[in-house]
């Protein structure tokens, strides 16, 4: 993949996570088994969630109009949702009320991690060509 192409990409995925971040409420709403932990709804954990992801969806969809200016919050969304998503994955195996997020956010956040650092533009040598 050409750097063209895989900026254009690069732009698009951080516009779509980035909207997906900002729906985390209402996934929360439409499917609880899978987006929501710790007993749901009013609880100050769904609570600091759902802000945490409200800004980091914000940043993201700003960060795809020039991603090249952005680097660090891309690698700080790819890390943190690998870090996030692994905790998460570990929970949910060890809990069987929480098991629904094997199948719904621990592999999203994998995703977004994998997509975004497939997406990002490698080393200096990367670059230097685009």
């Amino acid at each position: 993949m050409n750097a063209d192409t895989r900026e254009k990409y690069l732009k698009l995925a951080l516009a779509v996570f980035g909207l997906i971040f900002l729906l985390i409420y209402p996934l929360g709403i439409i499917w609880p088994s899978g987006w929501v932990w710790h007993g749901g709804e009013g609880s100050y954990y769904l609570q600091m969630i759902i802000g945490m992801y409200l800004v980091l969806g914000v940043m993201l969809i700003m960060a795809s109009r020039n991603p090249s200016e952005h680097k660090s919050l891309i690698n700080y969304t790819i890390w943190s949702s690998i870090v996030h998503g692994l905790i998460m994955g570990v929970q949910a195996v060890g809990d069987d009320m929480e098991h629904g997020h094997l199948i719904a956010d621990v592999p999203a956040l994998l995703l977004v991690a994998a997509v975004l650092w497939y997406l990002s533009p490698k080393g200096d040598a990367a670059e230097q060509t685009a």
